[in-house]
């Protein structure tokens, strides 16, 4: 081969590479994870407030909520209930946040957090006059109930981006393979994915379109039952889609998927199935009913599921429409997509992360929360 001959086919490779950077916004490099703040104490949840002002919210289990600002972590807290709190740590604490869709208008948000009881307990709050603080004073609590052991206590919050109602994911109550049956009775708030609309009714009202709004033996609050110990749900903002993470027991961890389109009442399967297999025997493991996972995997791969979100943001466009979800032991990342009418499910990225949680901006980008460096990352640009 001539020299001009290498030369002109080593253009065409180089011309080549530089048009699939140009089409996939990346050369398939490792994915990036940017660190945006530090410093944060048991960090479990990341939010933005919906009010335009580019803020993200940083839960911290102790009871603290903090603010990036600017990319600065603000000195004075937005809330801080620690006094409030379970300071037991394991898995009770400050466990939820969400912000009312007209918070920009209204200042409300909601919280979920284990008391110095143990009990769990859904609380709204205002803004103060100073848009980084909250009025601690302002507390009404909204709905509480009993939690028989000190694990399984759920806690992820979010509201509904069609019917603007709270969703509230609660655990089995704690113990190994749910021994008092919360998962499947449905005159318990355990176990449960509830539903509430918070601007009717004192201090809330049902909504009426809730599967057991008429029924006079169940809780009249709960959307869908048959969860263990949900670890952060979320609603696809695009398409009102529904992904909630259930931690299994000694097997198994799941996905699973509610279309916007449904009217509630699924039966996700525990404590008769774990994942997508039989996990008491003495229910007959009869799956007729029930919604089984959309994924699940082994222990062999991750003990404690952390779900996430479907990417929406601008940066990532191989990411778009994609869920993103995690282990919090051993810091893997998968991606979890349907292509014709088949759930692909494959390997993001094996990090050192714990991660606790994953969070999204007002511009969908996404967020990881590393539980144990106390640290908040951004994946990607």
């Amino acid at each position: 081969m001539s020299l001009v001959s290498f030369l002109r086919q080593m253009t065409l490779i180089v011309f080549l590479v530089l048009i699939n950077i140009a089409c996939n916004g990346s050369a398939q490099n490792d994915p990036v994870f940017n660190l945006l703040a530090s410093g944060f104490n048991r960090p479990i949840g990341i939010t933005h407030a919906g009010d335009g002002s580019s803020r993200l919210f940083i839960t911290e289990q102790g009871g603290k909520i903090l603010i990036i600002k600017d990319s600065k972590v603000l000195e004075d807290p937005f809330l801080d209930i620690s006094d409030r709190v379970s300071r037991s740590g394991g898995e009770r604490g400050l466990l939820g946040l969400a912000f009312h869709p007209d918070y920009k208008n209204n200042g409300r948000f909601f919280v979920n957090y284990t008391d110095t009881s143990g009990n769990t307990v859904i609380a709204e709050y205002s803004v103060s006059n100073n848009a980084d603080l909250a009025a601690k004073d302002s507390e009404n609590v909204l709905l509480t109930f009993n939690q028989p052991f000190a694990n399984h206590n759920g806690g992820h919050l979010a509201f509904g981006p069609k019917d603007g109602f709270l969703y509230i994911a609660t655990g089995d109550g704690g113990d190994g393979g749910d021994p008092q049956g919360n998962g499947q009775a449905l005159y318990t708030p355990l176990g449960k994915l509830l539903r509430i609309d918070v601007d009717s009714g004192d201090p809330y009202a049902v909504p009426e379109t809730n599967p057991w709004a008429n029924s006079p033996d169940a809780f009249k609050e709960i959307w869908a039952y048959g969860l263990r110990n949900p670890w952060r749900f979320s609603f696809d903002r695009e398409t009102g889609d529904l992904y909630i993470a259930d931690v299994g027991q000694n097997k198994y961890e799941e996905v699973n998927f509610q279309a916007a389109s449904s009217k509630g009442g699924e039966n996700y399967g525990w404590n008769t199935m774990e994942g997508m297999h039989c996990y008491n025997p003495r229910n007959n493991c009869d799956e007729t009913g029930l919604t089984l996972p959309v994924v699940e995997y082994g222990h062999d791969e991750g003990v404690s599921v952390t779900g996430g979100f479907v990417y929406r943001g601008i940066s990532q466009i191989e990411l778009l429409g994609k869920y993103l979800y995690a282990d919090f032991a051993n810091g893997k990342i998968w991606i979890l997509e349907r292509k014709n009418g088949e759930w692909l499910n494959s390997l993001y990225k094996d990090t050192d992360f714990q991660i606790s949680s994953f969070g999204e901006d007002e511009q969908g980008e996404l967020y990881i929360a590393h539980f144990g460096g106390g640290e908040i990352y951004r994946i990607g640009k």
